[in-house]
């Protein structure tokens, strides 16, 4: 159930992966995002997702996390494909009720897909292979020249950062709460959508109490130990990029080019 979610989850690793320095992680992923709106060819995308396999072979990471990293957006990414393959005009090959499917609208509706599957999957290797000290610590980093027109560069990561982590615990104690009210009788499973809507609502209630209760229970963690932002602050261990990353970026580089390529021959 919810516990198969795998949303902000950290795998711990020794790969080159982990080992890379977070902040060229976070920008070659931004990289690697605007690339996919750039670049969207059959080549380009091919490439791109013998790419994404591969580095989940190098991460140690099971293929299997792919499927369950998708699995709570799967609705969202069919619902996607089926207005795609039902509403682009084009040559017609088939019929469903008052709905014509099109070449074009099965072409559109794949690709669309398969960008929405890219942007999760490199979105959620980022989580996998960097912890949420060390993410904190790139995005920091990666704000803090923005901070002289008044943007709170180490606010802004600690709270994205606080999302994440607790994305895990919060969908933990939603299971617990869903399996404690289905020992006492209650019923998620049977009945049309505003039944299982209604039977959902008795579960927001404590799941609101206890995400209260975290919330205060860390801010007052953090007040014990004198946390007052980023004024002052120090790392214990400061960020080094080293020349695997510069090999890294140089291979990225080479990759964006390559893709260009593809996009300008329409390959």
């Amino acid at each position: 159930m919810l516990s198969d979610i795998t949303i902000g989850q950290y795998f711990p690793g020794n790969s080159l992966l982990h080992r890379m320095d977070p902040r060229v992680k976070v920008s070659l992923l931004l990289v690697f995002i605007i690339g996919i709106f750039l670049f969207d060819t059959a080549g380009a995308y091919a490439l791109l997702s013998l790419l994404l396999v591969s580095l989940f072979h190098v991460s140690g990471i099971p293929l299997r996390m792919m499927a369950k990293s998708l699995r709570p957006l799967l609705w969202i990414i069919l619902f996607t494909f089926f207005i795609h393959l039902f509403s682009t005009p084009g040559e017609e090959f088939g019929r469903f009720w008052i709905f014509s499917v099109t070449w074009e609208g099965l072409r559109q509706g794949s690709f669309i897909c398969l960008r929405l599957i890219l942007l999760i999957l490199f979105s959620s290797l980022l989580t996998f292979t960097t912890s949420p000290v060390k993410l904190t610590d790139a995005l920091e980093r990666l704000l803090s020249p923005w901070k002289r027109i008044g943007v709170p560069a180490h606010e802004l990561a600690m709270m994205m950062t606080i999302a994440l982590r607790f994305i895990p615990t919060i969908l933990e104690e939603t299971d617990k709460i869903m399996k404690a009210q289905q020992s006492r009788g209650a019923d998620f499973s049977t009945g049309n959508l505003l039944q299982r809507v209604k039977h959902i609502v008795p579960v927001l209630v404590p799941l609101f109490i206890s995400s209260f209760r975290r919330a205060d229970e860390l801010a007052m963690a953090m007040e014990a130990r004198c946390y007052h932002g980023g004024e002052g602050r120090t790392q214990m261990k400061t960020l080094r990029i080293t020349s695997v990353d510069y090999a890294v970026c140089g291979a990225s580089t080479l990759l964006c080019g390559i893709l260009a390529f593809l996009k300008w021959n329409q390959f």
